[in-house]
């Protein structure tokens, strides 16, 4: 009986683990277990007392060339002796399996364990860390360009309303707020002397889930997944909001934000243009990530209704409404 065709599959952890020793030459009476899924899925390895992380990434989510391009900017970082998870080459020195799942082909590598916890609520200590951090990544990054996509008003702005439209009617508020806001940025952009900002490799996603903290506050940052070309403010302003809607005490919010700051300029001074794009930045990226979610419904569609489309508008208006008070 032909099996019944599959858009997503979850990979035996057993099984995976069994592969994943032979290739990596690990010991044999190490295990393997699923600790989430999502846009890509996550096992841990654990080898006597030593962990690693197995990314296995969903079917047609990354191609080769661009998980390899991921892989090189990390090899970079780890040179430099900068707080990430690194990939680990197999036996062969490879770094990227192939996979031959129900759905077609998934790619697998596996990372170095980031020794810690997240920690939702961080302390102005460890905003400090993480802004140098980010910015010890930026200044390696700086002007630099990879096989990746290129973080722009098209595929920040255009492209994500393309891939909610499917989910959502344009008829919405939120929808029109949404087209709304994608205009008064790209005037923004236009009107604004951008071309003298700073660019490189961003993250992306640098937040609390993302990171581990160790008791010790040593941060380490993962999963690159998304990272890509692009205005390196991006990453700022990134961090910038998520933490805004994490500490619902604005005077909290302010402390930490400056924190972070003091730490990212520490390593790299930001120029008064960067400062001045944090806001419409990080509108932008909410757009952004509206349409990853539509773009992964089989994974997301629990979320894509139209109570959820208000509830996330309504936390970009919030932060909108802030920054123009």
């Amino acid at each position: 009986m032909t099996a019944f065709p599959v858009t997503s599959s979850t990979l035996s952890a057993k099984e995976l683990g069994l592969f994943i020793i032979e290739k990596y030459n690990l010991n044999k009476n190490g295990s393997c277990e699923l600790f989430r899924t999502g846009i890509n899925h996550t096992y841990f390895i654990t080898e006597n007392e030593i962990k690693y992380v197995a990314r296995v990434y969903s079917y047609k989510w990354r191609s080769k060339s661009e998980i390899l391009a991921e892989i090189n900017v990390l090899n970079v970082l780890k040179e430099h002796a900068i707080n990430i998870s690194y990939p680990i080459a197999d036996k062969k020195g490879e770094y990227i399996q192939e996979i031959n799942a129900p759905e077609g082909t998934r790619y697998l590598v596996l990372f170095s364990f980031a020794e810690g916890n997240k920690v939702r609520f961080i302390n102005n200590e460890t905003c400090f860390s993480i802004g140098s951090i980010m910015a010890s990544i930026h200044t390696k990054m700086f002007d630099k360009e990879i096989n990746r996509i290129h973080y722009n008003l098209e595929t920040l702005l255009e492209l994500p309303y393309e891939y909610a439209k499917p989910f959502f009617s344009e008829t919405l508020e939120e929808m029109k707020f949404i087209k709304k806001q994608s205009i008064e940025i790209k005037d923004y952009f236009d009107l604004n002397e951008l071309k003298n900002i700073p660019k490189g490799v961003v993250h992306m996603d640098i937040w609390y889930d993302n990171m581990s903290i160790t008791t010790q506050n040593e941060v380490t940052i993962f999963d690159f997944d998304f990272c890509g070309n692009g205005y390196l403010i991006f990453d700022v302003a990134y961090f910038c909001k998520q933490l805004f809607h994490i500490e619902t005490d604005k005077k909290e919010y302010e402390s930490k934000m400056k924190s972070f700051l003091n730490g990212y300029e520490s390593i790299r001074k930001l120029t008064k243009e960067e400062m001045l794009l944090i806001p419409k930045a990080g509108a932008a990226i909410w757009i952004f990530y509206l349409g990853v979610q539509s773009q992964r419904f089989d994974w997301s569609n629990i979320f894509l209704s139209e109570n959820y489309l208000k509830m996330y508008i309504g936390k970009m208006k919030s932060w909108i409404e802030y920054h123009e008070s």
